[in-house]
């Protein structure tokens, strides 16, 4: 099936690793233009060396950025612009939640859950929407998480998550009458290199397969190829008709009917 992604602008947030460096690999695959941005350097230029591969490396700008402030997601927009002259699609995708129980959890803690997984999404779709909407199209996606539709993880996971896929819900009503979509997607529990389940696998192999055994249908943990298929998909005029979803990827993982 063609997409029909070719020579589109696709931005990704926090593109050097884990599911914004697969939802790049599947755009870049299709034709996309792609600009990475995520904050540590030599990550995101093995990255922009990696999706140069695929898509071309004068198709491709790698810009190193602080995403929880208001200034680093400016920085991004503006060069995403300058190289580019517009923006298709943006990839909301960085995100960084810790924290336990809510008497032991600080408000510097919940607040930089916040400043680093909802406010970059708030920002750059802000700062995108102006350059969709003289465009006349666009599509802005948020890696949010079946935890934020469902209890489990963290609280302050779970809370920016929620937040995410509201925010994309309500975003989609307002921006519609713009013919610009938006989507979120809730991966579950997803293996990706240097990402948290493959911790988990080296620190506690028993424990992470006896979850797998218990709680994932498919007896495996989804690969982050599968999220990827799933942004371009959704970031496709294939997919003109899907808007204000939210789009689980899981495995059958999620027990919520809705």
């Amino acid at each position: 099936m063609d997409l029909q992604l070719t020579d589109r602008v696709a931005l990704i947030s926090g593109s050097s690793k884990g599911l914004g460096l697969a939802s790049a690999r599947a755009l870049a695959a299709e034709g996309c233009r792609i600009v990475l941005s995520a904050r540590g350097k030599d990550a995101l230029d093995a990255a922009a060396r990696e999706i140069g591969a695929i898509t071309g490396a004068d198709r491709v700008l790698a810009v190193s950025a602080d995403l929880s402030t208001a200034a680093g997601t400016q920085a991004v927009m503006a060069a995403t612009i300058e190289r580019f002259g517009g923006i298709d699609i943006l990839v909301n995708s960085v995100g960084k939640a810790v924290g336990t129980d809510i008497v032991s959890t600080p408000d510097d803690v919940w607040q930089s859950a916040f400043d680093h997984t909802l406010y970059p999404a708030i920002r750059l779709s802000r700062l995108a929407v102006p350059h969709m909407r003289r465009a006349g199209q666009g599509v802005i996606l948020m890696i949010a998480s079946i935890w934020g539709r469902e209890s489990g993880g963290r609280m302050t996971y779970n809370a920016v998550k929620a937040a995410e896929i509201s925010l994309a819900k309500a975003m989609a009503q307002q921006l519609a009458k713009d013919n610009i979509r938006v989507n979120s997607i809730a991966p579950g529990s997803i293996l990706f290199p240097g990402g948290t389940w493959e911790q988990r696998l080296r620190d506690t192999p028993d424990v992470v397969n006896e979850m797998i055994r218990r709680d994932l249908p498919f007896g495996r943990l989804g690969h982050d190829h599968e999220v990827g298929d799933v942004v371009a998909f959704l970031a496709s005029p294939r997919a003109g008709w899907i808007s204000g979803a939210s789009i689980t990827v899981d495995g059958g993982q999620s027990r919520s009917n809705i």
